[in-house]
């Protein structure tokens, strides 16, 4: 059920069935030269759509935007500070809790330290605050990570590679404007990096060239198990 879709007397109805709400992440950040900048958006969207229509839950909005900091520089990148992360999360969910939601699943598509470190501060404060309340906080590729090996063959894969690149070719194949080359970060950690293109040029981290619509099937719908899975484990009450 898609929150920004209902009614105000639909959204009373399906209160009295579910007290529980997906609320996706995304990002504004460069994928290569082959994927549009919002592909964690499109993916954690159709991810949480399907997923909450399976399980009869509410989803809400996604949020767009995120703390993108490896990618930072590249063209196209819209990135937002931890703070604000912290803040919009902060404030959907308490005022979906004043609404009668008691069960949140933070999810995001977007995988950055500095953007989860705020989702999950976020979720741990509100734990404290507010009750009753169940929050989860992870990142959709947490979820389906000890699973997603049997499906991607490429080693360390992540941003933009096979995976996000098969992902996009399931959902939106008009969208893939060719592919890049198989490409992995150079940062020289602990130290950060004041130039992020010297280091990531090409903004992919992995082999898009063996991506297929098939991988992306497969790992959709793993995606969506999983996402389904969390929300039955919150409802339980772990």
């Amino acid at each position: 059920m898609t929150l920004g879709e209902m009614t105000m007397p639909e959204f009373k109805k399906a209160l009295k069935k579910t007290k529980t709400i997906i609320i996706p992440f995304g990002s504004v950040e460069a994928h290569g030269a082959h994927l549009p900048l919002n592909t964690d958006t499109l993916i954690m969207r159709e991810v949480a759509k399907k997923a909450a229509a399976m399980a009869g839950v509410f989803m809400s909005p996604l949020f767009q935007y995120g703390v993108c900091t490896s990618t930072g520089d590249h063209p196209g990148t819209i990135t937002i500070r931890a703070d604000t992360v912290r803040m919009v999360a902060s404030d959907i969910v308490r005022d979906c809790h004043k609404k009668g939601l008691r069960n949140f699943i933070l999810i995001s598509g977007h995988g950055g330290g500095l953007h989860m470190s705020a989702m999950k501060e976020a979720g741990e404060t509100l734990t404290q605050e507010l009750s009753p309340i169940k929050i989860a906080v992870c990142c959709i590729y947490e979820l389906v990570n000890n699973e997603s090996s049997s499906i991607i063959e490429t080693p360390n894969d992540s941003h933009a590679g096979e995976g996000e690149t098969s992902l996009v070719l399931h959902l939106a194949p008009g969208l893939v404007k060719g592919s890049s080359k198989e490409e992995y970060p150079k940062f020289q950690r602990p130290v950060i990096a004041r130039d992020k293109l010297k280091h990531w040029p090409g903004a992919v981290w992995g082999d898009p060239s063996k991506a297929t619509a098939e991988k992306g099937s497969r790992l959709f719908n793993l995606m969506v198990k999983k996402t389904v899975a969390l929300v039955r484990l919150l409802e339980k009450g772990a």
